[in-house]
């Protein structure tokens, strides 16, 4: 909307500078101080609103655009509880470094419009939880502000950023343009590191590779498996760091599902040399150093943070893709190295977890519906899990064979992600089959986002895992001694809950319908959702292995 002396309207042009950053969606719910920017954004070519039922779904699915494809993914607010009902989802994109831009309204800075009603200072308390937070006070500052913003978001560490767009600013006119985009070259590792620990590595007697929420980038996974092939080192993952390389590669030793304890963790503890890639200590740590232990490097873009636990002696920072790669390209590998303990640690693992997979018992055993859902789905389905337990089932059984196939959060670990994660893994990948894995508690968060995925028409498998309780608080409290109380709830007719959305409701009855009802959902359009019941019964033996035991075996 331009005036006759050839100004722009400014909410106009802060939908032109989302253009010129190549934005492809906004996802939220408008409010009235929201109304010249969304009047703007209705006549965008490029940018499509994806309206939620809830703030929180918006931010979820912004932040998985993020992380699917490192571009900024975008939501939209209005003031007061609009704004605050994207707290989770800003610190859930700040922790997993997933580039995320939250647009809330405001009302008119340069006069009083109704008092003090829902104002509340949002800048200030994005501050904690993001990496950049502004309010605009002036039109002709739109694109700058934009551009720095956008910036901040996807350079290493990715993260949240937010800016206030007040109603007056936005109707404001001016004549500023969009900024283009920079060209940014991230910096490659100094030479002297990089020779210091291919020295450390081709000195050790048994190095093994450890892969981490950083390393799960573009590029990162072709290289770390170029370097994997020409060493012959093993490797091993933490939750975030899944599917970098093809689980199926035979020195995968394993997902740092657990704190401690597993058999991974005791191929660990046969190194004297670990290399720690993407390190990054918002994940609980894969290993725990101690004064006098294995040498530890550090292969980032950023400086380890210290830690009791986490002190590495040598870093190698800058770009992590080609870090490896000029690692690779210098280092020989040394024949007297022995990995046969690491690779019997990872052989009992397999064959441990295969004997409960076989379990099919009903209401389901958590390990056998691992594998049924593995069995289930081709190479490239994504799988988007909730939180509860069953992400440490799924983390520790379920193989993956891509990059970003696995999406979870061990980071912030918040309940209520799944559903909308794999939303937007849908619209990302509509040829690509979907499956979000929540638990009772986590999916009632934001079930509401039921209607948008099917008003979007998206072709999608929810898996609720029912136990009528928050199960992995209340299998803690067992364990702690504590008495059996306060953690269980009723739930509503799952299948009649899906058809009054237009979705298609399935209760599962046995094991081999397990089966069938996962096949149809996979081989059906629209949106599914699974009623599986599941048996916790027996956690432990699960996640309480008796290693020391197996140990004496091997």
């Amino acid at each position: 909307m331009a005036e006759g002396n050839g100004k722009k309207k400014a909410s106009d042009l802060f939908i032109e500078c989302l253009e010129a950053e190549g934005c492809e969606y906004i996802f939220g719910v408008p409010g009235e101080e929201n109304l010249d920017l969304l009047d703007s954004l209705s006549r965008s070519k490029s940018i499509k609103l994806v309206l939620t039922r809830h703030e929180q779904g918006a931010g979820f699915m912004a932040a998985t655009y993020g992380r699917h494809t490192g571009k900024t993914g975008v939501c939209m607010a209005t003031l007061g509880p609009g704004a605050t009902n994207f707290v989770t989802a800003a610190a859930y994109a700040q922790l997993g470094g997933m580039p995320m831009m939250m647009i809330t309204g405001q009302k008119p800075i340069k006069k009083s419009k109704q008092g003090r009603f829902q104002i509340l200072d949002v800048v200030g308390m994005m501050g904690p939880i993001t990496k950049y937070t502004h309010q605009l006070a002036s039109a002709d500052n739109i694109p700058s502000r934009i551009r720095e913003a956008y910036r901040l978001a996807e350079e290493e560490k990715p993260g949240a950023v937010h800016l206030e767009l007040p109603e007056d600013i936005a109707d404001e006119h001016t004549d500023s343009s969009p900024i283009l985009r920079s060209t940014a070259r991230r910096p490659s590792a100094e030479e002297k590191a990089v020779r210091q620990a291919v020295k450390a590595i081709e000195g050790a007697k048994a190095p093994v590779l450890v892969i981490g929420a950083g390393a799960n980038r573009k590029m990162t996974g072709r290289m770390l498996l170029q370097f994997v092939e020409k060493t012959g080192i093993p490797f091993l993952t933490t939750q975030m760091g899944k599917g970098v390389i093809d689980e199926r590669h035979p020195l995968f030793l394993g997902c740092a599902a657990l704190s401690a304890g597993d058999f991974v963790h005791r191929a660990v503890e046969d190194s004297d040399c670990i290399i720690n890639v993407g390190h990054d200590v918002i994940e609980k740590p894969p290993f725990f150093m101690q004064q006098g232990g294995p040498c530890v490097i550090h292969v980032s873009t950023k400086t380890a943070e210290v830690d009791p636990v986490y002190f590495p002696q040598i870093e190698v920072i800058g770009d992590i893709a080609n870090a490896i790669w000029q690692m690779k390209e210098d280092i020989s590998p040394n024949l007297s190295w022995n990995f046969d303990h690491m690779l019997a640690y990872r052989k009992a693992e397999v064959e441990h977890t295969g004997g409960l997979a076989k379990d099919d018992r009903f209401p389901i055993f958590p390990p056998h519906l691992v594998q049924q859902v593995r069995d289930c789905l081709p190479h490239d389905g994504i799988i988007c899990l909730d939180n509860g337990v069953y992400k440490i089932w799924f983390a520790r059984g379920y193989t993956a064979y891509l990059p970003n196939t696995v999406l979870l959060d061990n980071a912030l670990a918040t309940m209520g992600a799944g559903l909308p994660s794999a939303m937007m893994s849908a619209m990302l990948y509509p040829d690509r089959k979907v499956m979000a894995i929540c638990g009772d508690g986590g999916f009632m968060m934001n079930d509401q986002e039921m209607e948008t995925a099917v008003r979007l028409g998206l072709n999608l498998t929810v898996l609720i895992l029912r136990d009528d309780s928050y199960g992995m608080i209340r299998w803690k409290q067992a364990n702690m001694g504590f008495e059996d109380w306060g953690l269980t709830y009723g739930n509503p007719d799952y299948v009649k809950f899906a058809e009054s959305f237009g979705a298609k409701g399935h209760r599962i009855e046995s094991s081999e319908h397990l089966t069938k009802v996962l096949a149809e959902c996979r081989d059906t359009p629209g949106v599914h959702l699974i009623d599986c019941p599941v048996d916790y019964s027996e956690n432990d033996q699960i996640l309480n292995i008796d290693i020391k035991k197996l140990s004496k075996e091997l």
